[in-house]
């Protein structure tokens, strides 16, 4: 996906954010925003907003380290909270694969990048409520009932509770073999191997790849990414970042809750919808 000029004030309230998030006191956050804008200043902005992002985030981690590490893990352990509950919602359905598919996209909502704010289990209970709005649920139960390998790109600590309980969904179904992909290293609340371990998805994953967060792995518009796609049946991709970096790809399932006008326009959506979308 193409930058769009409202995407750089976006980057700006970001590293804002980030640096007061972190408690650096009101030199370093001033320092951090002249040091941002003076990069994005002298950046090629035909870059995608992800690879962006890694840039003006790892100005970020040099003045105030991984601000939100912390709160990766109040996440996941909150999502862990909820889990139980929401296992029995999924397996007492008559639906269960469409229930945990929207479960992950209510998940969606643990995003420090696009939020402030949040309230998850009100979120929870609302997704249950309301239908898709872009509902390409039939296709991705097929792709799932033909499939034998997942390619799944998980976006924030905490979410990865919901990404397992789709994937556990999934795994009650048929036997698959699951490839799931997260950062290489920190940056904003985005979820890592250690997150994903943290919430026991190594005792049903096959195997974990990794990303980039800007300093260590491979961009997802990369052409190894697109090996890694060409090599799986079934694609998921969560959240906005992933939709960023991937939708230059086909063959994605994208699930979602729509935070960011750039992405409604893009995506054919209004925000706050939450979709269920195959491209």
């Amino acid at each position: 996906m193409k930058l769009n000029l409202d995407c750089i004030p976006c980057f700006l309230r970001q590293v804002l954010q980030a640096s007061r998030f972190s408690g650096v006191d009101i030199k370093t956050q001033e320092n951090v925003l002249r040091e941002v804008m003076k990069t994005l200043l002298e950046e090629n902005w035909s870059k995608t907003p992800p690879e962006l992002a890694h840039i003006v985030h790892a100005v970020v981690r040099r003045h105030a380290g991984d601000p939100y590490s912390s709160a990766k893990r109040e996440s996941n352990a909150k999502a862990m909270e909820l889990y139980p509950e929401m296992k029995k919602i999924v397996e007492n359905s008559s639906e269960p694969l469409r229930v945990a598919a929207k479960l992950a996209i209510a998940g969606n909502i643990i995003d420090f990048g696009a939020l402030e704010t949040f309230d998850l289990e009100k979120t929870v209970k609302d997704v249950l409520a309301r239908e898709l709005d872009r509902d390409d649920y039939s296709l991705f139960r097929r792709s799932v009932e033909e499939g034998r390998r997942i390619l799944y790109f998980a976006d924030n600590a905490g979410e990865v509770v919901f990404d397992r309980l789709l994937l556990e969904t999934i795994l009650s179904m048929k036997k698959m073999e699951i490839t799931f992909v997260v950062k290489a290293g920190p940056i904003i609340n985005d979820a890592t191997v250690e997150d994903a371990k943290e919430v026991e998805l190594d005792r049903i994953v096959s195997e974990f790849r990794t990303i980039s967060n800007g300093e260590v792995g491979v961009e997802r518009n990369s052409p190894e990414v697109r090996k890694w796609i060409e090599e799986h049946d079934v694609i998921i991709s969560k959240g906005q970042g992933n939709y960023e970096g991937l939708s230059e790809f086909r063959g994605i399932f994208y699930m979602l809750m729509v935070k960011c006008p750039v992405i409604a326009a893009d995506i054919g959506a209004e925000v706050g919808d939450i979709v269920l979308v195959y491209r």
